[in-house]
């Protein structure tokens, strides 16, 4: 049905100039829309039916939960050094106590006082609804609500970490 719809838009665009550029973009589209197959299916199949979050963080992507992690880009940076944006640096917070990742970010009384370490289960929570992690947080993100896309994150953010020889 794509292809026969590409080829409906192929015949009316080649007439006019503009639509050739159209149609260039579009096929670039759709060519590279395979291209960030992440074998989401095979990884559920493995993790097997109704995964646990460690069944899941075996299958889990980290190359994944990089793309996956644009959208926390746009409040989070996870480059060592980098400064704070809406939200803190996440840079090396595996493994840190709640609100203690950035010297310079203005954590909230709810998530210092709240207590506990970044951890895979800690995450997978915060990640799934920050808010109902720990009311009164000031994290104005819904959260992922799919398991597979919180494993990927976690396994991207478990990557972030200083290299034990000081290289990156």
């Amino acid at each position: 049905m794509l292809a026969a719809r590409l080829s409906s838009i192929e015949t009316n665009a080649m007439k006019r100039p503009l639509g050739k550029c159209l149609l260039a973009v579009m096929s670039a589209a759709v060519l590279l829309s395979g291209c960030g197959d992440d074998r989401r299916e095979e990884r559920l199949a493995a993790a097997g039916p109704k995964p646990s979050l460690e069944s899941l963080l075996k299958v889990a992507d980290a190359k994944s939960g990089g793309r996956k992690f644009r959208q926390c880009a746009a409040c989070h940076s996870v480059l060592e050094g980098a400064m704070d944006r809406g939200g803190p640096n996440l840079f090396g917070v595996f493994g840190r106590k709640f609100g203690t990742n950035s010297t310079r970010y203005g954590y909230t009384a709810a998530l210092t006082g709240a207590g506990g370490t970044w951890d895979e289960r800690t995450l997978d929570s915060w990640i799934a609804a920050p808010s109902a992690m720990i009311p009164g947080t000031s994290m104005q993100f819904s959260g992922v609500p799919d398991p597979l896309d919180r494993a990927d994150l976690i396994a991207y953010l478990k990557t972030q970490v200083p290299s034990p020889n000081g290289l990156r």
